[in-house]
């Protein structure tokens, strides 16, 4: 039996993490640490490039509301993000319709309490939030972790729905026992409140099939949120949605989805699939929905990642506006 504590195996670790190393700083450009002594960013002052508005009620919801149409498009952020995160696509969709892009709980400037963050509880506090809006029919847009959020939603609310675009949705990707349990304990609330810049210019890289610097904002709300001190509460509704994703599949469900669907995705995604567990194509991923789901078309956008509205804004606008009309 191999000895893998020998010091020979140990020296070759070491090396090969000092290889590691070496790879993630080039990576990042050897950056530095430029933000390491920003003060505190306080998530209600975070910039959205938009006036933000907030729900009355027992779980106040945040959003963005612009543009005016006859049609509404509802935008569903993904994990650990903001209603921010569509900036660079609410411009050209407000131009036709009427957009509202909302903070779930748990996230930016929404409340933060000791909920489940269930896929189901975020169905239900979108409804709710519809029905403050009094809306009756919404076109949902909904990003990665949204993604799966607005496959719950069309399962329980398919009366409010007049079409579904998932970009990059998470929900459609299955997980076995063993490795929905290795997902589980890949998150912990110190590692999401005390990652240091380089890891999470790092992490965020992988979102992009090329970064650019004009993504910075990400990097500098992450590390300037960090120390406010919201920001466990904010970790502990990121490793809740993990588990609830989890808890919550939607990938055997697939063919109940009745509403008219999009699923719009990047040709290189490095979050679909799984690049630890399921290594593979992220068109393979979606070709299995589009098996399954009764009224679905695909988009691939060429060269672009995981985050396609932030990365390939114009495109992806287009794709949407010409699936509403």
């Amino acid at each position: 039996m191999k000895n893998y504590n020998s010091p020979h195996n140990m020296k070759a670790s070491s090396r090969i993490g000092l290889i590691a190393l070496i790879l993630v700083s080039v990576l990042i450009g050897c950056s530095g640490y430029r933000y390491a002594k920003m003060p505190a960013l306080s998530f209600d002052d975070i910039d959205y490039g938009y006036v933000t508005k907030k729900t009355k009620g027992e779980i106040p919801i945040s959003y963005i509301e612009t543009g005016t149409g006859t049609k509404t498009l509802l935008l569903v952020h993904g994990l650990a993000s903001n209603a921010g995160f569509w900036r660079y696509t609410i411009p050209e969709l407000a131009k036709k319709y009427q957009v509202i892009a909302i903070d779930l709980p748990g996230y930016g400037k929404s409340n933060k309490g000791d909920h489940s963050y269930s896929m189901d509880f975020y169905a239900t506090q979108i409804n709710e939030f519809l029905e403050q809006k009094n809306l009756d029919k919404v076109v949902f847009v909904g990003h990665s972790m949204g993604g799966q959020i607005g496959l719950t939603f069309a399962l329980k609310y398919p009366d409010k729905l007049e079409k579904l675009v998932l970009a990059a949705p998470a929900g459609v990707e299955s997980f076995k026992p063993g490795e929905a349990k290795w997902l589980r304990n890949v998150f912990r609330i110190d590692e999401i409140t005390a990652s240091g810049e380089e890891i999470i210019r790092a992490n965020l890289n992988r979102n992009f099939y090329r970064w650019d610097d004009k993504y910075e904002w990400m990097v500098e709300e992450r590390i300037r949120m960090a120390k406010n001190q919201e920001m466990p509460a904010f970790a502990h509704a990121v490793i809740q949605s993990v588990g609830a994703m989890l808890d919550g599949p939607t990938t055997n469900k697939l063919d109940q989805i009745k509403v008219e669907s999009l699923i719009i995705y990047g040709e290189n995604d490095g979050l679909i699939p799984n690049p630890f567990l399921h290594p593979g194509f992220t068109a393979d991923v979606f070709a299995k929905a589009k098996e399954t789901m009764p009224d679905v078309r695909l988009v691939e956008i060429p060269k672009c990642g995981h985050l396609l509205q932030i990365e390939k804004p114009q495109i992806f606008s287009q794709h949407i506006i010409d699936f509403v009309k």
